[in-house]
């Protein structure tokens, strides 16, 4: 079953093009792992504030072998600098077409 995760960036107002410029240098940096089918930044527009970045991976499994298996990274320094980051996860629900005649 297909497993999105979705990682909501809370950051201080002005770091907008910071964290545009970190995921677009490091947009790549997931592709190679196994199971992984997608990526996404999203920016927020309207009814919410933070940042959303969504990966798609084959299942769940996948994703948790590639989440281990990475470094931290600087989340330390990010969360001194008003940035924090909370994240979810979702299966993909299969909604198969239903004969309704």
């Amino acid at each position: 079953m297909t497993f999105v995760n979705i990682t909501a960036l809370t950051f201080p107002e002005g770091a907008e093009a910071e964290i545009e410029k970190r995921f677009a240098a490091r947009k790549k940096g997931v592709d190679a792992a196994e199971g992984f089918q997608g990526f996404e930044l999203l920016r927020p527009r309207i009814g919410e504030s933070r940042y959303f970045v969504t990966t798609r991976w084959d299942s769940r499994e996948s994703y948790e072998k590639w989440s281990a298996a990475r470094p931290a990274g600087n989340h330390g320094e990010d969360e001194r600098r008003g940035m924090s980051v909370e994240v979810l996860g979702f299966d993909v629900v299969p909604l198969e077409e239903t004969d309704q005649g």
